[in-house]
């Protein structure tokens, strides 16, 4: 499925979900595929994995959460830093904005 859904899109991971629908299941499988039809239909805007890879763009998380532990463990890290989680929670944002195109907006007053 996840070859599926990364060659094919949402519409080849619809066509393999109706097929298995259309088999003789179980109540209980049938109700979990009919489940994540759900969700991927729900989803299904955010599901364009074959296009950024064809672009050569990167689909996973990892790039940024990687970016992110570095830029604010960095902070975070300093020597003799000592952090509540809420104000380590408040500098990530910071950190987090400051690279990002929202930092303008971030300091607008509501």
């Amino acid at each position: 499925m996840l070859l599926v859904l990364l060659s094919e899109g949402f519409p080849g991971m619809e066509r393999e979900l109706l097929q298995l629908l259309s088999d003789d299941l179980p109540v209980l499988e049938r109700e979990s595929v009919v489940s994540l039809l759900k969700y991927f239909r729900s989803q299904s805007s955010r599901l364009h994995y074959s296009e950024r890879l064809f672009l050569g763009r990167s689909i996973g998380s990892g790039l940024i959460e990687g970016t992110c532990k570095h830029l604010v463990g960095r902070r975070l890290k300093q020597t003799g830093a000592c952090w509540r989680v809420e104000r380590a929670n408040r500098i990530a944002v910071l950190c987090s904005t400051i690279y990002s195109e929202l930092w303008r907006k971030a300091w607008e007053i509501p």
